[in-house]
């Protein structure tokens, strides 16, 4: 039985700079409670103007997982949090029934150009947690588990996995984990976890033989044991348990039932949700 039960290319989306989106897509659109995967960067900025920043705009059920490994980005919501997220860091926004939130690039990282560049993940929200009352958690890098061993390093940003456990909130069984190899360095992968999937940003592995390149997603079978690096390589592994039903898209907005996505619209249309304070800017509601 084959490591690889699909392989998924990038494709590039326009925010204000470019990205790569590699969830949902046909035939994928869910692992675990990932429903939404971006690649943001390497991308540099000019220091005058507001070239890369997301003005404010709004979510529903979901919690967005935000992870950089350069750079650095200034998140404000409608909740009043102003936090700073760096590399190794998670951001977590519960957005329930509602938040709006805006991702700007600091006058610091313009400044010096230095390149930005993240994961940027939505998890989709148990039903019964799809109205709860949003809420903002931050976790500098030093307190989320890392694990040192020959010729690699794996830190676990959240779930229970590698002998360690990550103080990240979940709401379902999930796993998300950033890890680097060395030439040589093998990694043996998580089993006890139903769905997974491996995004590669650099370099090239072998999952029980088969080659995956950077830039790949690949989901992978019950049968995927390991990872073997023969130069550097880095990526992150997730998933989780499957989703309690299906999953709505549209827009920033994520439900089990189409219902609540009009009406989402309907809000944000209206100007009913709470906005970022201090920000006048938002994004409108696409045709």
């Amino acid at each position: 039985m084959s490591a690889i039960s699909q392989r998924i290319e990038p494709r590039q989306q326009d925010i204000g700079f470019v990205v790569r989106r590699l969830l949902p897509v046909r035939g994928m659109r869910s692992v675990g409670p990932f429903v939404f995967l971006d690649h943001m960067g390497p991308a540099y900025f000019v220091a005058a103007g507001t070239a890369g920043d997301v003005r404010p705009h709004p979510h529903i059920g979901l919690a967005t997982v935000t992870y950089l490994s350069q750079g650095a980005m200034m998140h404000r919501d409608s909740l009043g949090t102003v936090q700073r997220i760096e590399p190794g860091a998670i951001n977590l926004m519960v957005a329930g029934r509602g938040i709006v939130h805006s991702e700007r690039i600091p006058a610091d990282i313009r400044a010096a150009s230095v390149a930005v560049e993240g994961l940027q993940m939505w998890l989709a929200l148990p039903q019964t947690l799809e109205r709860c009352q949003p809420a903002f958690y931050h976790y500098p890098a030093a307190v989320l588990p890392q694990h040192d061993f020959e010729r690699g390093s794996v830190q676990l940003l959240i779930g229970t996995a590698f002998g360690m456990v990550s103080p990240v909130k979940t709401f379902s069984p999930t796993l998300y984990a950033a890890w680097q190899l060395q030439g040589g360095g093998v990694l043996s992968l998580p089993q006890d976890v139903a769905e997974r999937a491996l995004y590669l940003i650099e370099g090239e592995v072998q999952v029980d033989g088969e080659v995956i390149r950077a830039g790949e997603l690949v989901i992978l079978s019950d049968s995927a044991r390991e990872l073997r690096a023969s130069a550097c390589v880095q990526g992150v592994i997730f998933g989780g348990a499957a989703l309690d039903g299906p999953r709505y898209l549209d827009w920033n907005f994520v439900a089990s039932d189409k219902a609540l996505l009009a009406a989402a619209r309907d809000d944000w249309q209206a100007g009913r949700f709470a906005m970022v304070p201090g920000e006048s800017e938002f994004i409108p509601l696409p045709a």
